[in-house]
């Protein structure tokens, strides 16, 4: 499954992303087209501009045939669940599209503390942003405008499904007893119920078979997909990991390609 590395033509002026984006996505749709039996392709979008997004979205999963869409998590400090990009989720859930949130390094507004350690990317700003922007969708109530957008967070969640209880147990008491001095929504649901409705998580840089089967255990074999997150993770590392861990042969089929071919339109072989 190929994508745009992060952070794609989110960080550019509206035009030349816009550009940049379908330039992108009319080369992975040759690329998968050409060798189809090898690769599928997730397209880019420019959220900078969110009705030209939105028709992406209609030629993405339209003519040029690819499984779903990559957002880099925040565009520009702006998150998902802001009024302003409402067209882009209405078009990702209408047209059944699959949206991978994918981390970048954290906001402007939240950036500081991450600058010092070697803590702005992987080693922990980009789990702490994508994880945010997640929480931000669920606790603003998109999920219950949009019930069937699916949304995909790699790297076995970015913590979330390790934080499912102290979601439901804080969300429930502050709305309770606060929600009106803090600005929360009331949700149909409880947070755990739509990270177990909307959300799916890949392995990517993952390899740990405990981690693996707490997840199992919190989010259900539908809801998990291998990865390696090549380039930069160790492909070898990564399917050994798959081929021993503790998992039922049924499980290790979802995990391995089922779910990829139901959630980003894989033809099955």
């Amino acid at each position: 499954m190929l994508s745009l590395n992060p952070p794609g033509v989110q960080p550019y002026d509206t035009e030349p992303a816009i550009s940049l984006g379908r330039d992108f996505n009319d080369g992975l749709a040759e690329i998968v087209k050409r060798w189809p039996d090898r690769f599928a392709g997730l397209g880019t979008i420019a959220p900078q501009d969110p009705a030209r997004a939105a028709a992406e979205i209609e030629r993405i999963m339209g003519p040029l045939g690819l499984g779903g869409i990559m957002i880099n998590s925040h565009t520009r400090g702006q998150y998902l669940d802001e009024p302003r990009f409402e067209p882009i989720l209405a078009a990702a859930e209408s047209l059944r599209a699959t949206l991978y949130l994918h981390p970048r390094v954290p906001s402007p507004q939240m950036v500081g503390p991450y600058r010092d350690y070697g803590m702005l990317a992987a080693v922990w700003g980009y789990q702490a942003e994508a994880g945010t922007h997640a929480v931000r969708l669920i606790m603003s109530g998109v999920f219950d405008r949009h019930p069937d957008l699916t949304v995909v967070l790699g790297h076995l969640g970015e913590g979330l499904p390790y934080w499912m209880r102290r979601l439901d147990n804080r969300y429930a008491w502050l709305y309770r007893n606060a929600g009106g001095d803090t600005g929360m929504v009331k949700l149909e649901l409880t947070p755990s119920e739509y990270l177990r409705r909307n959300f799916a998580v890949t392995t990517s840089g993952m390899d740990d078979p405990q981690a693996l089967a707490f997840c199992l255990d919190r989010l259900g074999e539908d809801n998990i997909m291998f990865a390696i997150d090549f380039p930069y993770e160790d492909s070898g590392a990564a399917t050994a990991f798959l081929r021993d861990a503790r998992l039922t042969e049924p499980q290790r089929a979802k995990i391995s390609h089922r779910n990829a071919e139901r959630l980003f339109r894989v033809p099955a072989r």
